[in-house]
């Protein structure tokens, strides 16, 4: 049965650079506005540049004035996004407007917690919003105050104890641009704050039709087969499929062309599998994780995570060439479902600029995944074969908005995980 067109989703979204907040912030609103239609916002998440951290509240206030969102969330950051563009080291607010949604939107904040949310994980559900109903989780978290690390799996235990479909991923962004503690800003409705985290879950309402996919690039690429760690301790591995780990590891490195062996230079990874169950393991299995020191003597390798005996694992390597082309291959799988409604990114700030060289990339890369074609007749040109280009066209583009986070929050595997160097994105569509 078709969509009642009046219940159909739709997404803005909109950067405004200016140095002057108050301006940007009126701009953003105007702009956010006129693409709206005078529809009212559902949602509104909202990247501040930490050059206008000091003024989030009144950029906040200006904002929620103009458009009333139900719902207001949002973060600061080193660099924000939207549409094609990214205003990397630039005064700018990028801003995203979720609109006609069937949806149940639950605010929450740290404070609404218990005090260990491990512990009384049916609690902690009930704090987040979270029960069957449940189609995503968004979160903002400021690295000095909030230990993400043992929260996600919290949050994920949360999930499970409230029958939380397993597709409904949790996502989002740890503040960044700030380099001591009181620094950034999180927003939550008419609360501004310099601590802690904020977060949304969005619930679906009788009979709705929204869909929300994730797309997590951690641009890597695997070397090397399949290991399993047969010996291990905290975050060292002293085998590999019962020999000494750092043998293993060398092993797979001297088998390596020249080409692959000048990445080692940007570091040496090691995937973990999050799913055991599966027959054979992907892209996207892979929980990827820097392997940050070795022990000659005992030939222990060490990784920033906690490993044990029995997961399989496999070296990984990363390039501004392996992250384009990660990317590129799951956005192409995206691409089976239709273009999405709208989409929100947070990309790590070590990307950008400085991993690929050029501005712009992983924005521009999500716009013209789901860009329409340019007519035939305006692509033919004489003596030249038709060919067809997509357009990244503002007016054209999927309304998609973020930032640059110090840690990027998505799933692998169904799980949530805390990540760095990785492209997370929400994908909104009509079930």
């Amino acid at each position: 049965m078709a969509s009642d067109p009046k219940r159909q989703i739709r997404c803005a979204a909109t950067l405004v650079s200016d140095p002057d907040a108050d301006r940007a912030a009126a701009e953003t609103a105007d702009r956010l506005s006129d693409r709206l239609e005078g529809v009212g916002a559902d949602l509104l998440a909202v990247f501040i540049s930490a050059h206008h951290a000091e003024s989030a509240e009144p950029v906040a206030a200006a904002l929620r004035s103009k458009l009333g969102p139900r719902a207001l969330i949002g973060v600061t950051g080193e660099s924000v996004l939207a549409g094609a563009t990214e205003a990397e080291g630039r005064p700018a607010i990028a801003a995203w407007a979720l609109a006609g949604a069937p949806l149940d939107i639950r605010p929450f904040t740290e404070d609404d917690l218990p005090p260990n949310p491990a512990d009384d994980p049916d609690a902690a559900a009930g704090a987040l919003g979270m029960d069957t109903t449940a189609r995503a989780t968004l979160l903002f978290a400021d690295p000095f105050s909030t230990p993400v690390l043992s929260l996600l799996p919290a949050m994920d235990a949360a999930a499970s104890a409230a029958g939380v479909p397993a597709a409904a991923p949790i996502f989002g962004g740890v503040a960044s641009g700030g380099s001591t503690a009181g620094e950034h800003r999180l927003l939550l409705d008419g609360r501004v704050r310099d601590r802690g985290l904020v977060g949304v879950t969005l619930a679906a309402t009788p009979n709705a039709d929204v869909r929300i996919d994730s797309v997590v690039s951690q641009g890597c690429r695997p070397i090397g087969p399949d290991l399993v760690i047969t010996n291990a301790r905290g975050n060292a591995i002293q085998q590999l499929g019962g020999r000494p780990a750092l043998a293993m590891v060398k092993e797979t490195l001297e088998a390596l062309g020249d080409d692959d062996r000048a990445l080692l230079e940007r570091g040496l990874f090691l995937g973990r599998v999050v799913n055991e169950y599966k027959d054979r393991f992907g892209r996207g299995d892979y929980l990827i994780r820097a392997i940050v020191g070795a022990e000659p003597t005992s030939g222990a390798i060490a990784v920033n995570d906690l490993v044990r005996v029995g997961q399989t694992v496999r070296l990984h390597l990363r390039d501004a060439d392996t992250a384009h082309e990660d990317l590129a291959l799951l956005l192409d799988g995206q691409k089976l479902h239709g273009p999405p409604a709208g989409g929100l990114l947070f990309t790590c700030n070590g990307r950008g600029a400085k991993l690929f060289g050029e501005p712009h990339h992983d924005a521009a890369a999500v716009v013209r995944a789901f860009a329409p074609p340019e007519a035939g007749e305006r692509l033919a040109k004489a003596g030249k074969p038709y060919a067809e280009q997509p357009t990244t066209d503002p007016e054209r583009a999927v309304p998609l908005a973020g930032f640059f986070a110090g840690g990027e929050i998505g799933p692998i595997g169904g799980r949530p995980f805390l990540h760095g160097h990785t492209a997370s994105l929400m994908l909104f569509r009509h079930a």
